[in-house]
């Protein structure tokens, strides 16, 4: 099945004479999600990141609507009075007719408004909703389902707080409402069969269905158009999730998602086909030069290799300077992220580095919480041992430090046979014999509560990978998302990503895929599928992907035993090339970026907007959208120095002199240069003040 292009295609160079400049002075955009302050997954990373570039395009026009979870309010959201006058007019009728709706600033970038609805205040009201969703739109939620309920309340409330908005407006403005995923979808619903004067949209970010059927056996994306959908939900109990979700993919102006993959799974599963492709960016932070990221990789290479140190003492035999480090980070989704194929992958890549006499080591790293009891006693103590060798040849150092002084303060140059003395020998040979171990190197770093069943170590202990001497590739299992405050490895995640050399996400089901993203911006190489937003995306837009450190693995039209031996190949490419290899494209990575700042992605939600209002108002605005030819767009080109890849590089050897390497030709700043033609100038959108007076804004 093609990958059809959707009305307004994900091209970052963009139509000719794209311009989405319309007015809003008297237009308001509510943002509703359930993610809204409220972290529970990847959407709530969209609108966090997103709030900032929206802010500046609305200003005090902006406004996003989620539910009032306590413990988050205290922690990141400021209460305020509200500063609409018929906003305030709104929260105060729906609050003295028997709900709660608190209002305040969300404390992120940009400091975006929020309206929180309470909905377990409201709760006495559910039983009447209910009857009223299945009298007016045929929809039945079983009373057991606490996460359906919780999306009738805050949908109903949702449908509420917009209709009495509309109404408390002296001169009504023109309102849009943009929803996401279907836990919000029931109040554009609920909008649309009221018939409020209010412009809708709908994201769906991975549609319910897709999920619960990649997450069994299925062969998902060869069989979308076989699918009997109504039968499928119910047999998994989840059709009044479904009947939600695609009657607000229905009901809605505008229906957007997050990826061409994700499109074209909604078209067959929700029976609509998208009209925008809004893919996620993220809040890029760009560097005054290169050198710094660079500096950065090397300071959080050096804090993984201490817990390397410890954790394999007593038989660290290998180079810890030829040592690359890879990870595979997300939910414990063993299939659907790929872990299974890694794993695979893993075990012939450490034959191949065997039968090839490799001198480069490879460590796995799987960040994938999952349920445990506490660390592992054998971990924890090959930290204590590292410290406490550590502590030790600090100790004798500076023992050795005062006598060199000592003599050298009397004029004579020092007997280094008599430098250190018995004592000091002692202290290190206690030392040594205290790195001594018994037993292997510990696959995973805690006590699993169901390690016999657990499908990671069940795997590992199939393919054999158990940190021997003789593994050139050893494996790390930390089933608990990282943080700078682990007595086991104090990092956080965006510290540990820097620190490592690729990012390995094989994923079968993948909407969009913010850990590719996130290695991305900070110029780590990392190897996608095409069945994967991210990875379809960098497809699209760059000729060579692999050039710049992003490998596409492809498992839409590969069976596994194939899409593993690419993989395979991926990663044993990888471990030859040289240092100097890896950095020039780590530098290649990092300028990459650009594709995914918030600056140039943010212009698909503008554009869904002003074709929302478009439908919804059609005597105010007009929108024409134009249809994509085959010369729009672009695509970064190959580079032009000698890529690193040693399938293409005349040294395909890690083993090369360092002289050899001197004979590459790679300009950093003409490659750069050559870049930055090749994308467009990030979105500079009006900042309004309070006053909604425009203001350009400052130049960074």
């Amino acid at each position: 099945m093609p990958l059809a292009r959707s009305l307004s295609v994900t091209s970052l160079s963009g139509l000719e004479d794209w311009d989405e400049e319309f007015d809003r002075e008297d237009a308001i955009l509510f943002e509703i999600a359930w993610e809204v302050s409220n972290k529970v997954g990847g959407i709530y990373t969209v609108i966090q990141t997103k709030a900032r570039l929206t802010c500046e395009e609305w200003g005090e026009n902006y406004f996003l609507v989620g539910p009032y979870m306590e413990s988050n309010v205290r922690t990141q959201v400021e209460l305020i009075e509200p500063c609409n006058a018929a906003l305030r007019r709104t929260i105060d009728k729906m609050n003295s007719s028997g709900c709660k709706v608190y209002f305040g600033r969300w404390l992120i970038e940009g400091s975006p408004y929020v309206i929180l609805l309470d909905v377990g205040f409201t709760a006495w009201s559910l039983d009447r909703w209910k009857s009223e969703l299945w009298e007016k739109c045929g929809i039945g939620v079983p009373w057991f389902d606490r996460e359906a309920n919780d999306a009738v309340l805050f949908g109903f409330l949702t449908a509420w707080l917009l209709g009495e908005y509309a109404a408390q407006c002296d001169d009504p403005p023109h309102i849009v409402a943009h929803f996401h995923e279907w836990l919000s979808g029931l109040g554009l619903v609920l909008c649309r069969q009221r018939q409020l004067p209010i412009a809708t949209i709908f994201t769906t970010h991975a549609t319910l269905l897709g999920r619960y059927l990649c997450a069994g056996s299925v062969d998902f994306y060869n069989n979308l158009a076989e699918f009997n959908v109504d039968k499928e939900a119910g047999d998994r109990q989840i059709y009044h999730r479904y009947c939600l979700e695609r009657a607000a993919a229905r009901c809605t102006h505008v229906f957007t998602t997050v990826s061409q993959i994700t499109a074209i799974e909604a078209e067959h599963l929700l029976k609509r086909k998208p009209d925008f492709v809004t893919p996620n960016g993220l809040n890029v932070k760009k560097f005054s030069a290169m050198h710094e990221f660079q500096n950065l990789h090397a300071q959080s290479k050096a804090r993984i290799q201490e817990f390397v140190r410890g954790h394999f003492y007593g038989h660290l035999d290998f180079n810890l300077d030829k040592t690359v480090f890879l990870f595979i980070a997300g939910r414990y989704e063993f299939s659907n992220k790929g872990a299974d194929i890694f794993l695979e992958a893993l075990a012939r890549l450490n034959y191949l580095l065997r039968v090839n006499h490799s001198e480069v080591t490879v460590i796995a790293f799987f960040i994938m919480p999952a349920r445990t009891n506490n660390f592992n006693v054998e971990t924890l103590k090959g930290q204590a041992v590292r410290k406490q060798l550590w502590d030790t040849a600090q100790t004798v150092k500076e023992r050795f430090g005062k006598k060199l002084y000592e003599s050298l303060l009397v004029g004579q140059l020092p007997d280094v046979s008599k430098m250190l003395d018995k004592e000091d020998f002692t202290i290190m040979k206690r030392a040594i014999f205290a790195t001594q171990r018994q037993c292997l190197p510990p696959v995973c770093t805690h006590n699993m509560l169901e390690d016999s069943s657990d499908p990671i170590l069940n795997c590992i202990r199939r393919i054999g990978l158990f940190n021997t001497s003789q593994d050139r590739v050893k494996v790390i299992f930390h089933p608990e998302f990282l943080s700078s405050t682990s007595p086991l490895l104090p990092m956080d995640y965006e510290e540990f990503v820097r620190g490592c050399h690729l990012g390995v996400f094989p994923s079968y089901y993948e909407p969009w895929g913010y850990t590719p993203a996130e290695c991305t911006v900070m110029g780590i190489p990392s190897i996608s599928t095409n069945l994967s937003g991210f990875g379809c995306f960098m497809e699209e837009h760059i000729a060579d992907p692999s050039a710049y450190g992003i490998y596409i693995l492809d498992r839409r039209y590969r069976g596994v035993d194939e899409s593993c031996n690419q993989l395979t190949s991926f990663l044993f490419q990888f471990c030859q090339q040289s240092r100097r290899q890896r950095i020039i494209q780590r530098n290649r990575t990092e300028r990459l970026s650009d594709l995914l700042d918030w600056r140039y992605l943010g212009r698909y939600y503008i554009s869904a907007r002003h074709m929302a209002l478009a439908k919804a108002f059609p005597d105010t605005f007009i929108y024409e959208p134009q249809e994509p030819t085959s010369a729009t767009g672009f695509r970064y080109p190959r580079p032009a120095s000698v890529p690193p890849s040693p399938a293409h590089s005349l040294h395909s050897s890690p083993h090369h002199s360092e002289g050899e390497d001197e004979e590459e030709q790679y300009d950093e700043d003409l490659e750069a240069e050559k870049d930055r033609v090749n994308i467009r100038q990030p979105l500079n959108v009006p900042n309004r003040n309070k006053n909604n007076a425009v203001v350009l804004p400052e130049k960074n």
